[in-house]
């Protein structure tokens, strides 16, 4: 299992309540760009129209090694794959105030391409205080056991 591009933030920003596991409907082009490790899942989101679920604002650049395409945008709205039960299940959770569902992985399983997706609440200022208090106090305590 190969991982191409990870949202290391959304760990700090967010408080992770469920993950789940979705196909991502790309072209053969974009399947090649996304195996070169150039995507970028910052300020990703999903969203549902006509029950189908999308991600938003995720960038896939073009190919660099595929001809001239025109009109392809990098930040196109992509479909994602998921069951249905899983589908109205986020659907209904996404509604709820304060939860939202961001992509926190993309990655391989077998030959095709996945991507990791949670359904987040928002932390604030002081649960990210917290955090990196938290993050501190073990960073010192490894030093201070390697030290001596």
């Amino acid at each position: 299992m190969t991982t191409y591009a990870e949202n290391k933030k959304i760990r700090f920003d967010y408080e992770i309540m469920e993950t789940f596991e979705a196909g991502l409907v790309l072209s053969g082009q974009e399947v090649k760009s996304v195996r070169t490790q150039s995507v970028s899942l910052k300020g990703g989101f999903v969203t549902f129209h006509n029950n189908h679920a999308y991600l938003i604002n995720v960038h896939i650049p073009l190919y660099k090694y595929a001809g001239p395409i025109s009109g392809y945008d990098p930040l196109q709205n992509r479909d994602l794959l998921l069951k249905k039960k899983e589908l109205n299940y986020l659907k209904e959770k996404s509604q709820e105030k304060g939860l939202t569902i961001v992509p926190l992985s993309l990655y391989t399983k077998g030959r095709l391409i996945k991507l990791e997706i949670a359904l987040v609440r928002g932390k604030k200022q002081y649960d990210k205080r917290e955090t990196i208090k938290k993050r501190e106090l073990k960073r010192e305590l490894a030093r201070h056991i390697k030290g001596g």
